[in-house]
């Protein structure tokens, strides 16, 4: 049995930021990591022309910046080194193929007892930590939508998350499923590569550059939201038109609004928009049905299709380990409280990077842990 002052679980983006925050203040962790690297979304899952989608400026993990030559708009490859470089600054040591199967408050000695898993060895660990902090991630697990008749699909069907790139789709007819920003962004490699290219857009989406993007949270530092979005619709119109035609409807909140009380992000177009303007991508409603390789949508047309990729996200799987944990986490394992009071549960416990608020907000979640787990220790030891 190990003891421990904080444990945290989970080294993306998330784990590590709060690693570095408790490290500013001399405060004893241990994270452990079920994959066998840090980060492995970004190295891993992530599609070969993948950039953060927002200004560096609004991407960077506390106590270290960017390069300053650095771009604007951080390709993943970049990134993935500047996470490298953050963990042998701050000297976190994660535990790899390290899988907590288990934690639970233990009342009597206002501790969290924690059973994992070597993975490489096949034994079993055990923790006691006075904090325990779920930096996990939402991005856990492939979400993949029950389709029926998905199962007949002969075709290659694959989450976002083994996308690579569309050079081994040229000429094939493929659909992607999802349109958010990975979804999009997808469907515009696949068209540029000579794939037939169809996506599903079913829910109202919000088009913007990522200028605009940059633009907006520039302005929410100083004027209403209300106002900021009304600016940004107008621009949106006047950049891409009216895009119903498309297929592509508004919501009715604007941009900087729905981000802020859903935590649902504007898309930003790479080029796709374009292309459906002009027939190469194909947008299509929802689904009814598959038939074989057949896909029936609700507006009645019936197309084949090779190929399906799911950019349909993913889901937190702590509620899978996590026991006492209802005071911080719904049955989804996203956290009850709305933003920006979302990071703290009872008996000293804490969630980062799960409030749909990307890299800024993770930044925001570690200070907050590390200042809070920094002001319990202060009064235990007063």
């Amino acid at each position: 049995m190990e003891n421990v002052v904080v444990l945290i679980v989970g080294a993306g983006p998330a784990g590590l930021a709060t690693a570095a925050c408790l490290t500013q203040f001399s405060i004893p962790y241990i994270i452990v990591e079920r994959e066998d690297c840090s980060a492995s979304l970004w190295r891993n899952r992530a599609y070969d022309r993948l950039k953060l989608h927002l200004a560096k400026e609004f991407c960077e993990l506390p106590h270290m910046s960017y390069p300053a030559d650095a771009p604007t708009y951080i390709p993943k490859a970049l990134f993935v080194k500047y996470l490298d470089d953050y963990m042998e600054r701050f000297d976190i040591q994660p535990k790899y193929l390290t899988s907590v199967e288990s934690s639970k408050y233990e009342n009597d000695k206002k501790c969290w007892s924690i059973v994992a898993r070597d993975m490489a060895e096949g034994t079993t660990m055990n923790f006691v930590a006075k904090f325990l902090v779920v930096a996990s991630g939402e991005n856990s697990a492939e979400n993949i939508p029950d389709i029926p008749g998905l199962r007949s699909f002969p075709g290659e069907a694959i989450h976002s998350s083994r996308y690579k790139s569309g050079k081994n789709f040229a000429g094939k007819s493929v659909l992607v499923i999802g349109s958010g920003n990975s979804g999009m962004e997808i469907a515009y490699d696949l068209a540029t590569y000579g794939a037939n290219t169809s996506i599903v857009i079913r829910s109202p989406i919000h088009v913007m550059t990522k200028e605009l993007i940059r633009l907006g949270m520039t302005l929410a530092h100083h004027l209403p939201l209300n106002l900021v979005d009304n600016l940004l619709v107008m621009a949106i119109k006047f950049i891409f038109g009216d895009l119903t035609r498309h297929g592509i409807r508004m919501p009715k909140m604007g941009p900087m609004n729905l981000k802020s009380k859903t935590g649902r992000s504007a898309v930003i177009d790479v080029g796709t928009i374009g292309f459906i303007k002009r027939g190469i991508i194909q947008v299509q409603g929802s689904i009814s049905k598959i038939m074989g390789n057949i896909v029936k949508f609700q507006s009645g047309d019936e197309i084949p299709f090779d190929a399906i990729v799911f950019a349909t996200g993913y889901k937190s799987t702590a509620n899978m380990w996590l026991k006492n944990g209802e005071s911080m986490l719904n049955d989804n394992g996203l956290p009850t409280k709305e933003y920006p009071n979302h990071w703290k549960g009872e008996n000293r416990l804490y969630c980062a990077g799960l409030a749909r608020r990307g890299l800024a907000g993770i930044a925001v979640d570690a200070k907050n842990i590390a200042d809070d787990i920094k002001s319990v220790i202060g009064s235990m030891c007063g």
